[in-house]
């Protein structure tokens, strides 16, 4: 079974490291076959059916265990019970499993719960282009006059100290896909391995030790810039203490005082200058003689070289309404009308939504992040007037329509006729099947005619679409005539005496 996380292992044995396809195959236990069909088709992912799904004992039963365990430590030592007793206990709950698990699993946890009450710490070091650590931090800015808790994305290069940070309003799956993208961008490539906590949007199952169970599209994206995700241990921050001792940096240099800005995109322009203008002014904690920006410098060739932008959204299926609405996000978003009746893909960006009905976009908006929110386009609502032509007038998607100039002269004098709704209906769906272009330009002329007739724009728009009249045809000079014909009605008259 090819999964997601192997295809990652081939692609940065391969492109990374620069490993043979032998060695790569001896390594993880897979044929050539399927080496050289990752290598050469670039795909992050092989979908397949599975026709069983194994499930071990022990898993289920580890949260269980976690937590009898913990209780059992928490005891004083002569009232604490003995793993039989602790076994006894979770098979009388339903676990099925053997004892032996049970002890495995009790004496890692034993082991881990004393190196978390260490104190003691080593010192990291980390080579050039080798790792980068990722997490996130709130902070509250005043937003046009508003104050709003942002939810800011934190990257740093490990070796250089680099660092990177940009705000969003949400910790969703698709800002961390926009973040790691932007920092990659600004980077100019990746490091070989990612460093982050255990966030719901990269972890679903968290196992014993260092065994996670990542989100697939996280692994997709970690795939595609040939990234190794690494997961911390729980409640162990200091693991990735670079990146958060960066969140206190820009917490107390730049969100102090309280920022002021009027839109999301001002204060991430402005962070953006911020994190450069400090790496090129503060020195390098490991290298005195150099500021981070030019050991960042230095870092860059190291680097994995970027991949590109990661399509990066999170997808869930979505029903739409008789009124042509789709609901995300405790927000409404119009679809084309054609789609209404058979379930969409809301695909879901850092800052827009893209919409997919059978792998086709039926409406694409600005994101909006409020609550109760409606997000026409009224273009979405056009075939709809065909039948119902009176709800141009009141219908809500249509309300501060702007129109081209020529269409909107001609919307104002169609409205004081009694079938001037019905006449602009023709216009629109025009539109449809002509572009807009070319129905401001029927318009445009039908005005200077001073007319502003839906039939005379229709005119203008079907002689536009008639072919060009064919090219002059050169007459052989055997077939030109020499003298004019005489017109002679008489010609006529000996005809018909012959007849």
């Amino acid at each position: 079974m090819l999964v997601v996380e192997t295809i990652a292992k081939i692609r940065r044995a391969y492109f990374v490291d620069g490993r043979p396809i032998k060695a790569i195959c001896r390594e993880l236990g897979v044929s050539r076959k399927v080496v050289r069909k990752v290598i050469r088709s670039q795909a992050t992912e092989f979908r397949y059916e599975r026709e069983t799904q194994p499930l071990p004992k022990m898993g289920p039963w580890s949260s269980e265990l976690d937590r009898l365990l913990a209780a059992n430590q928490s005891k004083a030592a002569r009232e604490r019970l003995t793993l039989i007793r602790l076994f006894e206990e979770l098979r009388g709950l339903g676990y099925t499993g053997g004892y032996d698990a049970v002890r495995r699993y009790a004496r890692r946890w034993s082991r881990e719960r004393g190196a978390l009450t260490a104190s003691a710490y080593v010192p990291l070091s980390f080579a050039p282009g080798e790792a980068y650590q990722f997490d996130w931090s709130h902070e509250v800015v005043l937003l046009s006059g508003v104050t709003v808790i942002v939810k800011v994305a934190h990257v740093r290069l490990c070796h250089s100290r680099m660092l990177f940070a940009r705000a969003y309003p949400r910790e969703t799956q698709e800002m961390v896909f926009d973040a790691h993208d932007r920092a990659f961008a600004l980077f100019k490539g990746a490091c070989r391995r990612g460093i982050c906590d255990n966030m719901k949007t990269a972890v679903e199952t968290i196992f014993v030790g260092k065994g996670r169970l990542y989100n697939r599209r996280f692994l997709q994206m970690c795939s595609h810039y040939l990234v190794d995700p690494v997961a911390c241990t729980p409640a162990s921050g200091w693991e990735k203490g670079q990146v958060e001792n960066q969140v206190g940096l820009v917490r107390e240099r730049f969100f102090t005082p309280r920022l002021r800005f009027k839109t999301l995109d001002e204060l991430n322009a402005w962070l953006l200058e911020k994190c450069i203008a400090y790496a090129k002014a503060h020195r390098h904690p490991e290298f005195a003689d150099q500021t981070i920006w030019e050991v960042f410098e230095a870092e860059r060739p190291k680097l994995v070289p970027y991949a590109g932008r990661f399509d990066g959204f999170h997808a869930v299926p979505a029903s739409i309404s008789k009124t042509c609405l789709v609901r995300f996000d405790n927000n409404k978003y119009s679809v084309a009308a054609s789609a209404v009746g058979r379930p969409v893909e809301v695909q879901a960006y850092a800052d827009r939504i893209v919409i997919r009905q059978d792998g086709r976009i039926v409406a694409e908006h600005q994101r909006s992040f409020g609550r109760g929110e409606t997000t026409y386009d009224p273009w979405h609502y056009v075939p709809v007037l065909a039948r119902k032509p009176g709800a141009l007038r009141n219908g809500a998607p249509f309300k501060g329509w702007v129109l081209p100039a020529a269409i909107e002269r001609i919307r104002r004098r169609l409205a004081s006729t009694d079938d001037g709704n019905r006449q602009m209906v023709d216009i629109l769906n025009a539109v449809l099947t002509d572009g807009l272009p070319a129905v401001e330009a029927a318009c445009a002329e039908a005005l200077g005619h001073c007319v502003h007739s839906a039939d005379v724009v229709l005119n203008i728009l079907a002689r536009q679409r008639e072919p060009a009249p064919p090219a002059n045809i050169m007459t052989p000079a055997a077939l030109t005539l020499r003298h004019a014909p005489i017109a002679d009605c008489a010609r006529y008259d000996n005809l018909r005496r012959t007849i």
